[in-house]
């Protein structure tokens, strides 16, 4: 199997919220979430949360998809539209900047109309250590 697919596999959180990595490439990643009431605050839409997740999962699946580990040390997030129950979520992550030290990115979050649902920015530290020494063995 795909070291990148191994290691996000065991993504309790992302499985929790059922976030589904569509497609990635070193530095890039497009991840899906189909609203239901498990992403839901009190107003009945989606939770801050529940889209920072998404907008984070595909965060590190791109910093992470060069095969060393990726750890975030800043994460920012703009809300600018309100989302619904029963909506899809696309979450497109992309390098801006990398060194052998630190990596920035943008993630674009967007709805089923295409309409940007929010924006997110982070950076990582960019470790020695090889993602596949992370993956569980069995």
């Amino acid at each position: 199997m795909d070291p990148v697919l191994q290691y996000f596999d065991d993504d309790q959180l992302a499985k929790t919220l059922d976030i589904e990595l569509l497609e990635y490439t070193p530095g890039t990643a497009r991840c899906r979430m189909v609203i239901s009431n498990k992403h839901l605050n009190g107003m009945h839409k989606v939770h801050g949360a529940s889209i920072f997740a998404l907008a984070d999962f595909a965060f590190a699946v791109a910093a992470n998809a060069h095969g060393t580990v990726a750890v975030a040390i800043n994460a920012d997030i703009s809300f600018v539209k309100g989302v619904d129950l029963g909506a899809t979520l696309i979450a497109d992550a992309a390098e801006q900047t990398r060194n052998p030290k630190i990596a920035t990115y943008a993630i674009t979050i967007t709805d089923d109309a295409g309409d940007i649902v929010a924006l997110f920015t982070g950076m990582v530290y960019r470790k020695k250590n090889l993602i596949t020494e992370y993956i569980k063995q069995g």
